[in-house]
């Protein structure tokens, strides 16, 4: 199929995106990488009247390191982010989610911005926001906001984004000393979304963990971060009967549906079995094992 009619701006600057957004009253996009807009728009799934294209806006795409965090211009490829030194140095999961990420020729195109503003409900990158415990700035003609990636994902393809605002930015926290990290997914072939996916970090002092995340994706609506699961690790080692506790609690705080790739009882099997698998590669990261 073909896309509707659209009208076509090329913005300089963000301010220039901005304002053509908010001229539009709601009726146009942005484009990036345009991954998953311009299917939507062969499918005539989205009539927008006019494309912003936001890919000569010079300064939008980099990695920077600051003192406590990694901040990540949105139109950022996820190539660079996949390959960056400092991301693997800093936040080695989100270079391990990365390589799942479509393939390679998509990886070269898409942006991080355009995979949380799409917000995706198998896509890693929000997940791994939601991790990470990112924050997200955005703008727009009124001025600029941030909002933290827990509160950002509302429901499937549906994300804290008026249609006159861009995401411009993602701020990424540092991981503390002596944290290990583990990410698990199933998909029915490399590059295919996920049918569930786990990421878990864990930080260890004195033989006990001290601080736990994890979080999911592919089983409900939005990313999903099992704060109950986190609370029942804290202060333990990590024990196989600890993990199975953990496991059960992933499982009851997640509510996956059924569809055509998988069902929810299978979805909420593999979420207890991806987590144990995190867990424990998380466990051996924080020891120093390889």
């Amino acid at each position: 199929m073909k896309p509707p009619v659209f009208d076509y701006i090329a913005a300089t600057s963000t301010d220039m995106a901005v304002a053509a957004l908010a001229a539009a009253g709601g009726e146009a996009k942005i484009i990036a990488g345009g991954q998953s807009l311009m299917p939507m728009l062969s499918f005539r799934l989205l009539r927008p009247s006019l494309l912003v294209d936001i890919n000569r806006i010079p300064g939008l795409a980099y990695i920077e390191e600051a003192d406590t965090c990694l901040r990540i211009g949105a139109l950022t490829r996820h190539f660079q982010i996949e390959t960056s030194p400092v991301i693997a140095r800093h936040l080695p999961v989100l270079s391990a989610a990365m390589t799942h990420v479509a393939h390679l020729a998509i990886r070269n195109r898409g942006t991080i911005g355009g995979s949380l503003s799409h917000g995706d409900p198998a896509a890693e990158l929000p997940m791994i926001a939601v991790l990470l415990d990112a924050t997200l700035h955005i703008e727009s003609v009124s001025g600029q906001r941030a909002v933290r990636a827990q509160d950002f994902f509302l429901d499937a393809l549906t994300v804290d984004l008026d249609s006159a605002e861009v995401l411009a930015e993602i701020i990424l926290p540092k991981l503390p000393p002596n944290t290990g990290w583990g990410f698990e997914e199933i998909a029915r072939r490399h590059g295919d979304f996920a049918i569930a996916a786990v990421a878990a970090t864990l930080t260890v002092s004195d033989g006990s963990i001290r601080q736990a995340r994890i979080a999911l994706t592919g089983v409900g609506p939005t990313p999903v971060r099992a704060a109950a699961a986190e609370t029942l690790l804290i202060g333990h080692a990590l024990e196989n009967k600890l993990v199975e506790s953990v496991a059960r609690a992933v499982r009851a705080a997640i509510a996956p549906e059924d569809d055509l790739h998988a069902s929810a009882d299978y979805r909420r099997h593999l979420a207890g079995v991806l987590t144990d698998r995190a867990l424990h590669a998380a466990w051996r990261r924080a020891q120093g094992e390889p």
